[in-house]
């Protein structure tokens, strides 16, 4: 699902228009990107929690070469499923 096609389908189940659903939709997704920067945790209760991961810095590849390169240490964002997230997955 694309954020296009989620903000039709918000669209359609509340009183707003495309633009409006549009701009909550963004708000959203802005407010977890900041708190996620912020280096806070989002917890999204029965669909999940986004939070940041380290990982430590390694020696690495080069796919094309062959040659090792050294992959510095780095923040990457993390989402872990709720338990009722996974159980409909899982049921699917």
């Amino acid at each position: 699902m694309t954020k296009a096609e989620l903000v039709e389908k918000v669209a359609n189940q509340i009183d707003l228009t495309k633009k409006q659903t549009e701009v909550v939709v963004n708000t959203v997704f802005q407010s977890i990107t900041e708190s996620l920067s912020e280096g806070k945790k989002v917890e999204l209760r029965g669909f999940g929690s986004f939070r940041i991961r380290e990982r430590n810095a390694r020696v690495g590849r080069n796919p094309k070469s062959g040659d090792k390169v050294d992959v510095p240490a780095k923040k990457v964002p993390f989402f872990k499923a709720g338990k009722e997230l996974r159980e409909l997955v899982d049921r699917n």
